[in-house]
């Protein structure tokens, strides 16, 4: 059939052209996330108090608070960049990356039934995260409105990532003497109470070490936690494992881990992994996610019409794989460690009642001081410490209103700086009696 060329004409066919609602001017405005602001209160304690030290126990970024990528690997990146020209690359990345994520990186098994095909490089953590919804909606059970289950108290951008591309967030029911840990039925009852208003599970995310509580969760109750999970009808399970190599112990093998699922089950299964948290490249944004063939492929295909990773984030990755992970990450993984064993013993010695797993991240309840000072939740904590005290640190309510009782507290920083903070943060609180 000819159409005239004065006629406009949709872009796809009539059956498949997106159904007309009026649902985006219902949604919430999705906020801006403080996380990125709570640490400027500092200034004004410098202003009060000049030449006095200060502590920022509020970040996720080791490129701030410790060292960072090692020179070495950008100066091998660069290189790489310079031999590697300033060409379109593909959506995925390059088939370099690919080989050198699961040889170098993962040392991936042909046994599991994946390889290069099943990996995607990303534009850090967030952009992976983007991708993977999108794929959970549309590859699940092929609608917008679904749900994406989450922790009690996640990390902020778990609240709206998926909100942003359609998915509705169900906070998981869990109880704080447990760090709000998922249970087997917890996920059941999210997926019934999704049910009774006509949605479906479209996705679990499961952290792993945990942002912001510390929370480790062992490897056999992951993998029961998921199979439950997909039981029950989850379309797919995601396993954010970004702090898995800042540990005292041996990091996640993706090897062991995936044969204890059949081949069906691991096409609804998805890993995200990087280099943001364990190299301090939070800056360069490279990250990578693996899935099955038909899942990356999806991806990949979305990707070529909106976000491509740079080929320098892909060479600080590859430079650190070839390298050899472990110790590329070293000047992050070794103070991480001692100050966690430092601050354990601190907390231990404080009563305050915490979690300190592994990772980056300690969660404390300091309930009784917020309700001391006549506060209703932890938000005005935050700025407290940071003006007065000289300490950062990240308020619980900033996470979910489950959190209003507690703090998050970052010890990836050398083990006498996390001393200096949590001295200040108690004195701190004690002011507040």
């Amino acid at each position: 059939m000819t159409i005239s060329n004065a006629t406009p004409v949709y872009a796809v066919p009539d059956q498949n052209l997106v159904p007309v609602s009026d649902h985006l001017s219902g949604l919430m405005d999705i906020p801006a996330s403080r996380m990125f602001l709570i640490n400027k209160s500092l200034k004004v304690y410098l202003e009060k108090n000049p030449g006095f030290p200060t502590y920022d126990a509020s970040q996720g970024d080791g490129g701030a608070s410790l060292p960072g990528t090692p020179k070495a690997i950008l100066e091998r990146a660069a290189q790489m960049q310079i031999e590697h020209g300033t060409s379109y690359d593909m959506p995925f990345g390059t088939d370099a990356y690919r080989k050198a994520v699961v040889e170098q990186y993962w040392q991936l098994d042909s046994s599991t039934g994946w390889g290069t095909a099943n990996v995607i490089g990303t534009a850090g953590g967030r952009d992976a995260l983007v991708k993977a919804y999108g794929a959970m909606l549309a590859l699940g059970h092929g609608r917008q409105g679904d749900a994406v289950i989450v922790s009690r108290v996640p990390w902020i951008s778990y609240n709206w990532g998926p909100y942003g591309v359609g998915a509705n967030v169900i906070w998981a029911p869990g109880d704080p003497s447990e760090g709000w840990a998922y249970s087997e039925e917890a996920i059941r009852t999210s997926v019934d109470f999704t049910a009774r208003s006509g949605r479906k599970i479209a996705g679990l995310v499961i952290t792993n070490p945990d942002n912001p509580t510390g929370l480790t969760i062992p490897v056999e109750k992951q993998v029961s936690l998921a199979k439950s999970a997909l039981a029950a009808g989850v379309a797919f399970v995601l396993f954010d494992w970004m702090y898995h190599y800042v540990t005292d112990e041996q990091p996640m093998d993706l090897n062991s881990f995936l044969k204890y699922f059949t081949p069906e089950e691991r096409k609804r299964l998805m890993f995200l992994d990087g280099i943001t948290k364990s190299l301090g490249g939070s800056n360069i944004r490279n990250c990578h996610l693996l899935a099955d063939e038909s899942v990356i492929k999806f991806m990949v295909a979305r990707a070529s019409h909106s976000v491509l990773p740079s080929f320098f984030s892909l060479a600080v990755a590859m430079a650190a794989y070839e390298m050899g992970f472990r110790q590329a990450a070293s000047t992050i993984i070794e103070p991480t460690n001692a100050s966690r064993a430092a601050l354990k013993e601190l907390l231990a010695a404080s009563g305050l009642q915490h979690i300190l797993g592994k990772g980056y991240y300690a969660f404390m309840n300091v309930g009784e001081f917020i309700r001391a000072r006549g506060w209703a939740d932890s938000e005005p904590l935050g700025q407290y410490l940071a003006e007065n005290y000289g300490v950062a640190v990240v308020p619980g309510a900033f996470f979910s209103p489950f959190g209003n009782d507690w703090i998050r507290f970052s010890y990836a920083t050398p083990a006498e700086r996390t001393k200096g903070a949590f001295e200040r943060l108690m004195a701190g609180l004690q002011s507040l009696k």
